[in-house]
């Protein structure tokens, strides 16, 4: 049965009718029904909010954050066309009983693709809503049989030089790593995205494979993932590697902790002030959303935990 979390979105918020009917074909072709619908949505809010509906696809595909294709919202929309993103396959290794390199194909050929329509908080304060395609983590990691002694999933993105011109450029520590606990990594929320609006998911957005945990911050969404490695230690997190003062391994959408250089109690809504760059700019700021309003759900994998600390 697909996980249900309270939502405030419904069928009629999804944009525009073209993309719509794409979608619908798709999900009819994976045996899901309209009325099985019911988990595309946002969780409870603590008060009522207007309805939101999903950023554009071309929002979604050309404001983004890919640093191996550029440090620039437009240059993985630019670039990313050269990564060559069939034939792929994941390395599963780490604790785990079948250890190996399984092919995307075979992957997909095992997993039950649904709809999550999530909203996307970056560290940065702009925020999106993504229609998601994708199955959940816990499905591919129960697919190599994790070993009891794991407690933390390592995940690694492709690195190209060949083909990622910005890995040219020491922004970070190529190439790009995350990692979550392991029950953070097994919630019903973590997904592995491998498409938007139906259709495959760009290169720019993480092709063709992302993880996407919609309580944290996007940077530990990882994307063009290759390995998987399940560990008893805590990995390693680009980011963290570079400005530990600035990014903590949980990363967690908190609007009471800020970022050292800016606030978290905001974030501008991408999208709210029209098409185009102007657009862009002049956008709607809203509070930001404990848990990026996820809080019902992942509360309680924090119990106990001082998140100032922990951030």
């Amino acid at each position: 049965m697909a996980y249900r979390w309270k939502n405030d979105l419904t069928r009629a918020d999804a944009t525009p009718e073209a993309v719509f009917l794409n979608r619908r074909r798709v999900l009819a072709g994976l045996g899901i029904g309209a009325a099985g619908l019911g988990i595309a949505g946002l969780p409870g809010r603590a008060q009522a909010q207007d309805a939101l509906e999903p950023n554009s696809w071309e929002d979604i595909t050309s404001y983004n954050n890919f640093y191996e294709f550029g440090t620039r919202k437009d240059d993985p929309k630019r670039n990313a066309h050269m990564l060559t993103t069939e034939p792929w396959s994941v390395t599963i290794d780490g604790m785990v009983d079948k250890p190996g390199d399984y092919a995307f194909a075979d992957i997909m050929s095992q997993m039950s693709v649904e709809e999550r329509i999530y909203r996307l908080r970056c560290v940065e304060a702009w925020s999106m809503v993504v229609p998601w395609n994708g199955f959940e983590l816990a499905d591919l990691l129960d697919l190599a049989g994790v070993k009891p002694e794991a407690r933390y999933v390592a995940f690694e993105t492709a690195y190209r030089p060949e083909e990622m011109p910005g890995v040219r450029f020491p922004v970070l520590d190529w190439p790009y790593v995350e990692g979550l606990r392991l029950d953070e990594a097994r919630h019903p929320l973590t997904i592995m995205a491998t498409g938007i609006y139906g259709r495959d998911i760009p290169n720019q957005n993480g092709a063709p494979l992302r993880l996407v945990v919609p309580w944290k911050y996007g940077f530990k969404s990882i994307k063009s993932v290759v390995r998987i490695t399940l560990t008893d230690e805590q990995p390693p997190t680009s980011w963290n590697k570079s400005q530990p003062s600035e990014y903590g391994f949980y990363s967690n959408v908190n609007p009471n902790v800020d970022h050292p250089r800016w606030s978290q109690a905001t974030e501008r809504v991408i999208g709210s002030g029209g098409g185009g760059l102007l657009g862009r700019l002049q956008v709607e700021r809203q509070p930001t959303l404990m848990f990026n309003g996820y809080e019902d759900e992942v509360a309680s994998l924090y119990e106990g935990m001082d998140l100032r600390e922990n951030f």
